[in-house]
């Protein structure tokens, strides 16, 4: 499989490549270069796939012989050894709990597929590895767990000061070894902004080996779309049409969905649920796209003005070269299947609570979004059912979920004994210069 940037279809490069490199030379994403519907096959044997095995069906279909079918067997069921189950709410809408892997969030799927995928290529390579990776919250987590002590490769993750919560940032800042932390004075923007940069520095890459482990990077999408799979596994498809609401920030995941439906997966809607960082839905109601600094929110993982996947998602509906001017069809193509909503922190409080209250259901405040789109939209949709996407567990939001619902709630032990443990973090600016200079005084 070939994959090229959205930026240029004519520029193209293999999975190691495209994986390792991050981002492309003219500042694009990298997409597959097909998206073929998966066969009749799959579908009718889905029902009696253990989840393991749909991520590897799935897997071999979009990479073909890239990596041999042994190694991406036992790459994928090393990965994908959790549960990705869907709870029931009420009798048209349910939860995707993404939060049993070790970090406690979504992230996780994409962060051991792609540790475990870049390992496989990395055999044999005496030069050293360095990801630099941006988190607005739960990102760095997964990336930190996925990559611990792996041979070769030194994880560097830059994050918001101040903008992560307690529980999230001990993720980030103390498992020490080959995970370090950068707390930037600054938003997540700018974080990613640092990121992009090291990619796009010629001189920077001609002396260290540089990738990402942020959703810019392809092997963190392909995971991604397997729980969408899995999801219709569990709901089964006898019913109403099933749609799946995203809480979204960088829309990785959105776009995971949407790679799932070009595989074949009978989506009918997609809902696109964010805080008050609203530059998609806007566009989705508008056609303008107006990226603008992030702003603060209780739900912190969605906190981006400027949400690196929007190219992937223009690029899937029509936007082919992302340089050029972007066309009416792509935004009515992207109407039609994506609704998008965005909500503020008291219409969040108040979610958490009543969902707790109707359900007996702890949410978090990510989700608690992705909640009130999906009621929305289905109050004008009802013969439907509809999924929330539950990206992290509410512990990580300990602080904020037990203010709002007044009582404590249980923390799982993997999580709690990472309060006690030393934050360990460099403090640097939002300027490109420090972080380059202290990448080099590190690594050369």
């Amino acid at each position: 499989m070939k994959f090229y940037s959205t930026n240029d279809s004519t520029h193209t490069a293999d999975l190691a490549t495209a994986i390792f490199r991050g981002l492309p030379a003219d500042n694009g994403l990298y997409m597959p270069e097909r998206l073929d519907p998966l066969p009749d096959s799959f579908f009718r044997d889905l029902p009696d796939m253990s989840f393991a095995e749909i991520g590897f069906q799935v897997s071999k279909h979009l990479l073909g012989d890239d990596v041999p079918e042994e190694d991406l067997k036992e790459l994928v069921y090393d990965a994908i050894n959790f549960p990705a189950p869907v709870v029931q709410l009420d009798d048209k809408r349910s939860v995707l709990e993404l939060f049993h892997g070790p970090s406690l969030a979504f992230k996780d799927f994409g962060a051991r597929f792609m540790s475990r995928l870049m390992g496989h290529f990395n055999k044999g390579n005496d030069k050293q590895l360095v990801i630099l990776v941006a988190t607005s919250g739960d990102t760095g987590g997964a990336v930190a767990a996925g990559f611990y002590k792996t041979p070769g490769i030194e994880v560097v993750i830059l994050y918001p000061k101040g903008k992560v919560s307690l529980l999230q940032e001990k993720q980030l800042t103390t498992l020490g070894h080959n995970i370090h932390a950068l707390e930037v004075d600054g938003t997540f923007d700018d974080c990613q902004a640092i990121v992009k940069k090291a990619f796009l520095d010629q001189e920077l890459r001609s002396e260290l080996r540089l990738s990402s482990a942020n959703s810019i990077n392809i092997s963190r999408l392909i995971p991604q779309s397997f729980y969408y799979f899995e999801a219709y596994k569990q709901l089964g498809a006898d019913g109403d049409p099933v749609a799946f609401c995203i809480p979204s920030g960088n829309f990785g995941n959105l776009t995971a969905g949407l790679l799932a439906q070009r595989m074949g997966l009978p989506v009918h809607h997609f809902i696109a649920a964010t805080n008050r960082n609203d530059v998609v839905p806007e566009f989705l109601a508008t056609g303008k796209y107006i990226p603008r600094p992030s702003v603060a929110t209780i739900s912190n993982a969605m906190d981006v003005g400027a949400p690196s996947n929007f190219a992937r998602m223009l690029n899937l509906y029509g936007h082919v070269n992302g340089l050029d001017p972007l066309s009416p069809s792509t935004h009515a193509a992207m109407k039609e299947l994506i609704t998008g909503y965005a909500y503020g922190d008291a219409a969040t409080e108040q979610a958490v609570k009543e969902v707790e209250e109707r359900f007996g259901y702890v949410i978090d405040p990510h989700g608690a979004v992705g909640y009130l789109a999906l009621t929305e939209w289905q109050q004008a949709n009802p013969n439907t059912r509809g999924v929330v996407l539950e990206t992290a567990h509410p512990s990580k939001f300990k602080p904020d979920v037990e203010r709002i619902l007044g009582h404590e709630i249980e923390v799982p032990q993997r999580l709690a004994e990472m309060e006690d443990r030393e934050k360990v973090a460099t403090q640097v600016g939002t300027d490109y210069e420090p972080v380059k200079e202290w990448l080099k005084a590190k690594y050369l």
